[in-house]
This record gives C-alpha cells, structure tokens and sequence, in this order.
C-alpha cells in the first residue's frame, strides 16, 4: 500500500514572523494522497487549506517556514530543497492551478507561447513545445487549437483561461495537480466543464489531484478522500463516502448542515454555524472549536484534541473528544435553525417594482468618425416583485442579471422600456424619480468591502445614511444602535472601521446601511457569493428574517442555483439578456420548461456522495455567444442540448425567435418546452 502513496504530509508545521514571536498557521498537518485518487481539502477562509497547498509547492509567501514536519513526493523529501531543486520538481513533478486564471496567465503572451514556455524551460525543443501545447489545447477541449494557441487571454472566456491554466500544469506530464479553488470564480456551467474536465483527466491519464475548495458539493461529486481543516489544523479525514454519511467532528457536520441544497426544504432557516472563524494570531485554547459548537465541554476548551479513529466509525479520523469518548459524535443538543419562515407569509396586491420591456443599450456610441452598432446587453426584460416577496434572478456572468439591477437604480441608462417604483414612473431618472428611488430602493453589493468607505467608522457610515434619510442628529446614535442589532451585530462594534471586521460581518454591515433609509426593496447583487458557506448561511437567514419582519421586497441575483431556491418565491432566469424562464420557484425546480435551466439545475454540484454523478450531469458546451452578434431564431440554440445540435430537423429553432409563453405563472422561451423537464429528470436518474 505505500508504493500507492505519491505524496505524504507528515506533521507539517508552518510559521510566520520571527522566532521570538512566532505566528504558527499549520498545525501538526498529516496525509497521504494515493495514485490515480483526487484529495479534496475543505474548510472556511484562514483554515489553512492554501497554505497547506503552498507548503507542498514550495511557494510559502516571504517570512514563511516549515518548522517541523516532512512532505515527501514519491519518497523524495520536499523541505529543505533548494529554490534551483524545487524549479526543476514544479511543473515536471507537480503543478498548481490557482484560483484565478486570469491573474494565473500574462496578459502579453500568446497562451501557446505561455504553454511552450513550461515545456522548453524542462529542455524541450521549441519545435516539439509547439506541436505538444497544441495537443494538451485539444486534451483540455479547446476548440480549433490550431488557430487559438496564438490567441491573447482576454480572447479567452474565464472557464476557457481555466483550462489553458490545466493545460500548462499538464504540460510535463506532472503527476500531480494542485487546484487551488480552480472553479471558485466560475458560473455553475463552466465549473462543471472544468470538473468533468478533471475526472476525464484522471481516468485518462492518470493524474493524481489535490482540490482545495470551500465547497462540499465539489468535493461530494468529484473527491475520493477528503480532509477537513480548521484553525491551521486537520480535524477529521477519511473517505468521501464515509464522511459525508456520518461526519464524526461537530465542523464537518455544521459545514454540510449549513448548505443550502437544490433538494433541500426551501424557505426554512438555514442551521448556520455561530460566530465566526477564528484568528490564527489568538486561538482559543483546547480545540479552536469550542466557541462555536454545541457540544462542547470543559475538556474541548482545555486541551487540543489528537486526530484518532473513532471507535463505531473506525475507518475516519476526527479530532473531538466527545466523539472519541462516546464512540462516535452524538446528536447536537437541540436542532437549531429549522424555524418555518414561510408560515404566515403574504405579498402585496401591487407590485413594488415593476420592469416594463427594459432595454439598455452598451454599444451606441461614437468613435471618433463612426458610431457602434446597438449592443443590447438587457433586450426586452420584464418582470414584477411584490411587497414581502423575493424574485430571484439567476444566469451565467453576462446574461444582463447586473445590468438590470443596476437600471432600476438609475446607474445604467435604458435605451427603452420603463420602470415603476411604488406605481410611480420613474424612467426618465429627473431629480425627483432619483430622490424617489433612493428613498424606496437600496443596493447591498457583492464585494462587502469595497462598498464600505474604509476611512470612517460603522457610526460614520449609518449616519450617513440616516442624514439621507433626514433623522435629526439626535436621534442617529439610537437608531444606529438599533440597524447593528437588527442585522446581529453588537452596538459596541460602531466604533470601529471596516477593516476589523469578517466578510460575512462587513456583509451585515452593508445590510444595515441599506436599511438605514428604510426602504422597501432590497437588490441583492451576488451578496453571499465572496462569503464561506458558514456565513453565508448566516446572511441567508438574515436577509429571510428582515423580508418577513418589514414586508421588504427582494430582487436577488445569484448564480448559485441552491440558494436562490432556499430563498426565492419566484425565479427569473436570464441568458444573452433575455428572460428564458419564469414562474414560481416550486415550479421551475421541480419541472423545468427551459432546457437552459435544467442544465443550470443539473450543473448544480450537490453535498451527496453520488460517483454516477458527473456522467449524468448536462454539462452544457462552450460558452454563451457574443452578445453583439447573438444567433438568429433561439439565442439559447447553439448549446442547446434538445436544439439543433442535437435534431437538426429542428429548423425552427434556428429561424424562429420563442416568445416567453406558458399557462398561469409559469413561462418559458421555447418552442419544445415539454422536454426540459424529462432533461431535468435523466440527469437525477
């Protein structure tokens, strides 16, 4: 069984700082990864799963250092080499690929130069680099290579950068890929592109994989072993099967409880994890746990517990001492967070917003001696969001999801259609429709941070608003006092600034600036999509606690199609600037008429061991088409897995534009509605 183990991590430790006050980031890290398996490693932000990576590589940040421990490669040990051994081994025998592909790849070389350059730096010629990059382009499913391989990035889609990036770590045929959140800034279908891409790899060639992510339907659907790390340290390891059927430490649990799931029971109370992770400069003592877990005992907050099997569970490893005592890990006390925030809930008669065939228009301006041509980035987009009700917007990056929220808000100009706010027309955006809107419409951004000024204090950023909305002076330090404990925060926090605070707190924040001047609809622009799954199950729950406390109406944008079912009555989604499918959420999950949403559905990786999975899934090809030239007939045609491509009888599709159409709520743009949802159905199948 040891000639099977390529890589060993053996007690690894890692520090920062000096050795007089020494920061310790890894913690007594240990395992093994088999030949031909795929390790995922799991765990929030600050858990150490990068670093971890990093250590293996050898590209510990400057001040960084293993104090102890071993990482051995094919029985050949990593630490101690020097930088010229380590060049040789990176590429050859192990190859990273980071999380942005964008910032992976320079931006001045041609991708075939930047392949070429990993295989002539290993002593290849440059007339056999070229002809391998051109094969590892066709290996990784770059479509007509022989014209792409001198083509820039930005030429490249992000999932198609994400592949040039798997290409250059195969390029020496290393043994072993890092994939450091390689799908993290990816939609749903691509991600799953680059995950079937991953398996296909290893199954034909070998490839050993270690895949760091935050999320556990990527591991559930793609990992064979996983290990699970919190405060720079491993808490519970074995095989995926086993973990996900009965995780045996209180984290791992929380983590997949606190998922929202495509199946799951929608508009209750996500069971998010209390608190947040903890900083690696002051852990707790005992298990860096305890403070946030429903098990604890005077024993977990005194002394670290050790990785050890669990007796009932011998094949996993846990570090819990409850869990070692009782022989496995014990039910939670009392089942928090399943509270039903659907009971009682109704919608306003009239709609509080309304979009009337919005059309903005990116592409009509002038060059110099020439104007562009229309470029419809939103083309004919209606729909309706109801006091106390949350529409969600769902589609791939460059459907027009953003571009419309941020017309309603006045910052992108349409080129036709009209909006209402409240009943009151206000398209034309004069002084008083803008006053109309900011009193009644607020924004909360996807980046918590960039959208906090980081120079004032969170009493300086609530009062701001609170002027806007024409509180005395007075009266701001109670009402700011009162936004902090309406999002869950503590009032002793409003003296402090942005930058002492989480993502997930910093999204609280945001929150209650919006509310500030109590308005009555909410865009949500991706607000969870930086945040760990932990917080962003708290944020969830916020968000569902306020809707139905103030009668707020939600217009909330995602690409993550699990949570927009937990929280959405209705569901819009968009492709090429179109809305494609509409109708209520129950409906559009359970029998889809849009073959676009049944891929996104299928895409969707799910917490659930399932090793048919990836074969099953609609892995949708390409990417969408250029939005300044979209196709005749169904924009939709050209990936379409019931279209064309698929029944080239189908001419229909291909000279006939579908009107969104169905019975009651429920519509759809196209012209075999009926089959989508037989789609949805062999995908689960």
């Amino acid at each position: 069984m040891a000639d099977d183990i390529l890589l060993s991590v053996r007690d690894l430790s890692v520090e920062f700082g000096s050795a007089q006050q020494p920061l310790r980031v890894l913690h007594d890290v240990s395992f093994d990864v088999a030949r031909g398996r795929i390790l995922g490693i799991v765990g929030e932000s600050g858990s150490g799963k990068s670093m971890t990576a990093k250590s293996v590589m050898g590209m510990l940040p400057e001040g960084g250092r293993v104090t102890g421990g071993d990482i051995s490669l094919a029985g050949r040990s990593l630490v101690g080499l020097p930088e010229r051994e380590l060049r040789r081994l990176r590429g050859h025998d192990l190859a990273m690929v980071f999380q942005d592909p964008q910032a992976a790849l320079n931006p001045v070389k041609t991708v075939g130069w930047q392949i070429e350059e990993a295989l002539t730096v290993h002593g290849m010629s440059a007339r056999d680099a070229r002809a391998r990059a051109l094969e590892l382009l066709r290996q990784v499913g770059i479509p007509d290579p022989e014209s792409r391989i001198d083509e820039y990035p930005h030429q490249f889609s992000g999932g198609m950068r994400q592949r040039v990036v798997i290409a250059i770590a195969l390029a020496n045929s290393a043994p072993l890929i890092i994939a450091d959140e390689p799908t993290t800034a990816l939609d749903v279908t691509i991600q799953a592109q680059v995950l079937r891409l991953l398996v296909e790899l290893r199954a034909r060639l070998g490839v050993t994989v270690i895949m760091i992510t935050h999320d556990m339907g990527v591991v559930a659907e793609l990992c064979d072993d996983v290990i699970v790390m919190y405060g720079g340290r491993v808490v519970e390891r074995g095989a995926v099967a086993d973990i996900f059927d009965a995780p045996q430490h209180p984290y791992t649990r929380a983590l997949l409880r606190s998922m929202p799931q495509i199946g799951g029971d929608r508009l209750s109370r996500l069971p998010a994890i209390p608190g947040a992770t903890p900083d690696l400069s002051h852990l707790p003592p005992g298990c860096a746990f305890h403070p946030r877990c429903a098990l604890a005992e005077e024993v977990c907050r005194r002394t670290v517990p050790a990785l050890s099997p669990i007796p009932e569970r011998p094949q996993s490893e846990a570090a819990c001492h409850v869990a070692q005592r009782e022989g496995r890990l014990p039910p939670e006390p009392a089942e928090r967070g399943e509270v039903d925030a659907a009971a009682g809930r109704s919608f306003g008669r009239a709609p509080i917003l309304q979009l009337e065939d919005l059309r903005v228009d990116f592409g009509s301006r002038r060059r110099l001696l020439r104007r562009e041509p229309p470029f419809y980035a939103v083309d004919g987009v209606s729909l309706e969001v109801f006091p106390g009700e949350t529409v969600g917007l769902v589609g791939e990056s460059g459907c027009g999801k953003t571009t419309v929220s941020r017309a309603v808000v006045g910052v992108n100009p349409l080129s036709g259609g009209r909006i209402l706010v409240d009943g009151r027309d206000v398209t034309a955006f004069d002084d008083a429709a803008a006053a109309h809107v900011r009193k009644t419409v607020q924004y909360v951004f996807q980046d918590p941070y960039a959208s906090l000024n980081p120079r004032l204090t969170i009493r300086q950023i609530l009062s701001e608003a609170l002027e806007q909305r024409g509180l005395p002076a007075a009266e701001r330090e109670a009402e700011c006092q009162r936004l902090m404990e309406m999002v869950g925060l503590d009032r002793g926090y409003l003296g402090r600034y942005p930058r002492a605070f989480s993502g997930g707190q910093r999204q609280r924040i945001g929150i209650a600036r919006a509310l500030a001047v109590e308005p009555r609809v909410l865009i949500c622009d991706e607000p969870v999509s930086a945040l760990d799954v932990s917080i962003q199950a708290q944020v969830i729950n916020i968000l569902a606690d306020l809707r139905d406390r103030l009668g707020l109406a939600l217009l909330f944008i995602a690409h993550d199609l699990a949570v927009v079912r937990h929280l959405s009555d209705r569901v819009a989604v968009m492709y090429l600037g179109r809305i494609v499918e509409e109708g209520p959420a129950e409906e559009i999950y359970a029998r889809p008429r849009h073959p676009y949403t049944a891929a996104l559905m299928s895409s969707t990786p799910r917490p659930r061991p399932d090793p048919g999975a990836m074969g099953r899934k609609t892995v949708l090809g390409g990417d969408p088409p250029d939005p300044r030239n979209p196709p005749s007939g169904c924009r939709f045609r050209t990936r379409c897995p019931i279209g064309p491509l698929v029944h080239p009888e189908r001419r229909i599709c291909i000279e006939t534009d579908p009107a969104l159409a169905g019975d009651g709520r429920h519509r759809a743009a196209c012209h075999f509605s009926g089959e989508a949802a037989r789609l949805a159905e062999e995908t689960k199948t």
